[in-house]
């Protein structure tokens, strides 16, 4: 694992302790939602457990809307404690773990502000991971690789976690809460150790995702003004990650109600997040080796991908359309964060493009929560959701096409193309 952790230049540069670093981390949060998925959604009937989750939602989701937005530029005034800011999350999470591990068993009230308090340190440290990534990359290393590889370290560490949580379960519903906290506290460990580059500042500015003004007259610098491309990918993006989001929940209820053809329940459900899974695992792995010359591109075909998948399984609905539909959205939206990741690379200044990727970060977070909502409210008719999703993702095309057309061709001296 150390071998391939620090492959092509990782060792030396320090993206192999980051890349360490995310794999504990997502396996610390995946031993949490093992422990509320075990109690809120798997231990009570469908209708009860819709209740938990959208009561869930309402009290987490609902003030995390309200905090994302705050969250980046919140880390931006702390450029030179990013370690410290990363373990401090960290360290956040192992105490609100054990304090759940005290109230999980009957699942009360006070279990849901706890969760809250897990999901904003989460996504914080989401944020300032996609800041310090650029930091460490070797320079022979393309970002968007560097990217893919610090995500397919967590999606491999969370299978993994997932097995080891389930065991643990069989002890009792609060032991993964007990492993989450000795995993976070090994992952605090994990970011004080990060090479001191990590906190290095110098020349960076902050980007905004409305302003239009120019690095010229010393004002922040928006997405918008420093490329149309990343605009369109961000755009484009968020649509993929609202409909995996949506499908994440929705599909969790609809097939525990109404099983996929020939299946008992607990085999569709596993189905299905298995294809969500597989498909996610597989954009990962696909955009670290990737080579595109044309990112924009990438980003409009995945939304045409989703909007067929989504449409054919709206027109055919049975177990194969949604299957295929789950591993398409995980696919599309991995893949689509392979294209963002590569035109903020390409078209954003080097002076505000650690805090671009810190802001695309939240929102395409929040738009996953977004999506999540409105999987868990609507009614569970598998033929209505699926025309649910092919009417977002129709939206999304057309916005996606037009804002494609409308982009200027590049010139020859532009940056080189990210492989």
């Amino acid at each position: 694992m150390r071998r391939a952790t620090s492959a092509e230049g990782a060792g030396e540069s320090g993206l192999a302790k980051l890349i360490e670093l995310h794999a504990v981390n997502s396996a610390g949060d995946m031993m949490i939602t093992v422990a509320l998925a075990s109690t809120i959604f798997f231990s009570v009937p469908t209708h009860e457990a819709r209740g938990r989750v959208a009561l869930y939602l309402l009290i987490t989701m609902a003030p995390f809307i309200l905090l994302a937005p705050i969250i980046g530029p919140m880390l931006d005034k702390i450029p030179s404690g990013r370690r410290a800011a990363m373990a401090g999350s960290l360290l956040a999470r192992a105490a609100l773990a054990w304090m759940m591990a005290g109230s999980i068993a009957g699942a009360g009230l006070q279990i849901y502000p706890l969760a809250l308090g897990v999901l904003v340190s989460s996504k914080a440290y989401g944020v300032v991971r996609s800041v310090v990534v650029p930091r460490l990359k070797p320079p022979q290393l393309p970002l968007v690789k560097a990217n893919s590889r610090v995500s397919l370290a967590g999606l491999l560490s969370t299978g993994v976690a997932a097995g080891i949580g389930g065991l643990l379960h069989l002890i009792g519903p609060d032991w993964p809460l007990r492993g989450a906290f000795l995993i976070y506290i090994v992952g605090a460990g994990l970011a004080f150790a990060l090479p001191h580059t990590v906190d290095v500042a110098k020349g960076e500015e902050r980007a905004v995702l409305h302003a239009e003004a120019t690095p010229a007259d010393g004002t922040k610098v928006g997405l918008r003004s420093v490329g149309p491309g990343v605009v369109l990918a961000l755009g484009a993006e968020s649509a993929l990650r609202v409909l995996f989001g949506f499908l994440t929940f929705f599909l969790a209820f609809l097939v525990r109600e109404h099983p996929l053809a020939g299946l008992p329940a607990t085999a569709s459900l596993g189905l299905v997040a298995a294809a969500l899974g597989i498909g996610n695992t597989l954009g990962t792995v696909v955009g670290a080796w990737l080579r595109t010359k044309g990112p924009e591109t990438l980003v409009t075909l995945m939304v045409v991908l989703a909007f067929a998948a989504s449409l054919a399984a709206a027109l055919f609905y049975g177990a194969f359309t949604v299957v295929l539909l789950a591993f398409v959205a995980g696919f599309a939206q991995c893949m689509g964060k392979v294209g963002l990741d590569a035109l903020i690379q390409r078209d954003v200044p080097e002076a505000v493009r650690t805090s671009a990727f810190a802001r695309s970060e939240t929102v395409v977070q929040l738009t996953w929560v977004i999506g999540g909502g409105l999987g868990i409210v609507l009614p569970l008719v598998g033929e209505v959701g699926m025309a649910t999703a092919t009417g977002m993702m129709l939206v999304a095309l057309v916005w996606t096409v037009r804002t494609r057309i409308t982009l200027r061709p590049r010139h020859a001296t532009a940056a080189p193309d990210v492989a």
